[in-house]
């Protein structure tokens, strides 16, 4: 569904991304884990086209993404629910998710999908006239991706969904995303929780300062020492 050849990320003199590659497959859950600053915010960023590539390809279901408007990514079928939530907070939680369907020309079935998304986010539907920025942290994480799924997305591209959430709110999280993974939804996940990551994935990729240093089997990842050592605490 997805691949990235070689590309290169620069900010300035700064060579953040180095021939990096990797691969999502229609159905999987993938995971891209790392240190802080070891740039997979980037890397998601540059696939959806707001960040530029100094080289290389991205390829999704046969488009050359680097030749898309970012605007019209949405349109072929991805969402990207990024790091900080990034919620309209003047918004209600309603408006918000109306936001996510805003590219949508099928709209007899935008209430269905809206209806969908206040049973896998309860809490949102008790806030549904609720300004978005009077949510928590975890709330407005929820809307995040609700909003991501209420484009009827083929894949989601996720940027630290657990990030500041406690560890409750965070089990509640990655249950929605194998929810999302259930109704079919391709998944790239970023995610500084590595076992969290490790144990919902299919395969994952270890990004070390700008580079892929490992991939594969995501549970081989899990029990690997060199990512219990550096990732897990062990």
């Amino acid at each position: 569904m997805l691949e990235i050849k070689n590309i290169n990320v620069s900010y300035g003199a700064i060579h953040a991304i180095h021939d990096v590659s990797l691969e999502v497959n229609d159905g999987e859950i993938v995971s891209l884990i790392g240190a802080n600053g070891a740039g997979k915010t980037t890397i998601l960023r540059t696939i959806t086209g707001l960040q530029h590539a100094d080289n290389g390809d991205i390829i999704y279901n046969g488009t050359d993404l680097r030749k898309i408007d970012p605007a019209n990514i949405v349109n072929l079928g991805m969402a990207h629910v990024p790091e900080g939530r990034q919620v309209f907070t003047r918004m209600t939680v309603m408006e918000n998710l109306l936001m996510g369907a805003f590219m949508r020309k099928d709209k007899e079935n935008i209430q269905k999908d809206m209806e969908r998304v206040f049973a896998s986010f309860p809490r949102l539907s008790e806030r549904a006239r609720q300004l978005a920025g009077t949510l928590s942290g975890g709330e407005q994480q929820m809307l995040a991706m609700g909003r991501a799924m209420m484009s009827n997305p083929k894949i989601i591209l996720m940027d630290e969904p657990s990030m500041g959430l406690s560890p409750i709110l965070v089990k509640e999280i990655f249950s929605i995303i194998k929810e999302c993974h259930e109704m079919g939804i391709t998944i790239l996940l970023v995610e500084q929780n590595a076992k969290m990551a490790l144990n919902i994935a299919n395969r994952a990729y270890v990004l070390e300062n700008g580079s892929i240093s490992m991939s594969g089997n995501a549970k081989e990842l899990l029990n690997d020492d060199r990512v219990k050592k550096a990732y897990l605490g062990a």
